[in-house]
């Protein structure tokens, strides 16, 4: 018997894998207070899929995300936003092996708390 090279089959990945790994990653990094929610014709208008304040665009092996988010009061919001891109885009790059774009930070609002 010989050993035949085979082809590799095809890997897909589901846009709500991408959805998670984008959310859970963006609310731990320190600073993010919760998700918010996106406005809704955002999917109409990019043909993107949305779930709990996260659009992914998946182009072939690229994939871009919007992230609408909250965060605490007591940030400094352009830094924390960076980390969040950089850790979102870490993630899908590591964990899916995909070709990242652009990770779009929206704040949407700043969670104050009362004391």
């Amino acid at each position: 018997m010989t050993d035949a090279i085979r082809p590799q089959g095809k890997t897909t990945v589901a846009t709500d894998v991408l959805i998670s790994i984008a959310k859970l990653t963006a609310l731990s990094v320190p600073g993010v207070y919760q998700m918010a929610n996106a406005p809704a014709d955002m999917s109409r208008l990019f043909r993107t899929t949305k779930s709990d304040g996260v659009h992914v665009t998946l182009d072939g092996n690229l994939v871009s995300a919007d992230l609408y988010l909250i965060m605490n009061g007591d940030v400094n919001v352009h830094e924390v936003s960076k980390t969040v891109q950089a850790h979102v885009a870490r993630a899908i790059s590591e964990m899916v092996g995909l070709e990242v774009g652009n990770i779009n930070i929206h704040v949407e609002d700043i969670h104050f708390n009362k004391q």
